[in-house]
Order: structure tokens, then sequence, then C-alpha cells
């Protein structure tokens, strides 16, 4: 991840980082020209949106889904996914 500097243009660096939460963090940044800007600043960096989600997700869900549906319904479920498997 670039950084530049709002007041004079040159490239920054990130010194230090701190996490607020999983989604949003603040990033401690100075101007790599320090002789004649030494401009430091605080960068927020955050989560926005999923362009496409995490398999992981889905297997959560739909597990989540199977284990609030009545145990009847769930072995419903599982004859007919082991009847397609046996085919």
């Amino acid at each position: 991840m670039r950084v530049y500097c709002k007041a004079c243009g040159n490239k920054g660096r990130i010194v230090s980082r701190e996490d607020l939460s999983n989604e949003f963090a603040k990033l401690y940044c100075q101007c790599t020209d320090a002789i004649h800007c030494g401009h430091t600043w605080v960068a927020n960096l955050t989560f926005s949106h999923t362009l496409s989600p995490s398999a992981q997700a889905v297997d959560r869900l739909l597990f989540d889904r199977l284990r609030a549906m009545p145990r009847a319904k769930q072995r419903e479920i599982f004859d007919q996914l082991g009847m397609q498997f046996s085919l």
C-alpha cells in the first residue's frame, strides 16, 4: 500500500498502525522528505464492501441453516443427498 504526503506530494511511509477493529485501522504516516517537508499524519484504513464472498462464510451460513432445521427435515435432506451421490 502506498501513501502520499498531502503537503508536498512525495511518498510517505507508514510508521505504525493501530487496529481498532477487524475492519478499521489508523495508519500513522510520515513524509519521506523529512528535510524539506517533515509532515506527519494519520490515515484511516477501513473495510468497504465484499466483491466475492469467502467460501468459509458460505459454508458457515449453510451449516447454521441446517442446524436450525428440525431433525426430520435434516434427515430428509441428508437422505436426498445420499441418493444423489450413490447414483
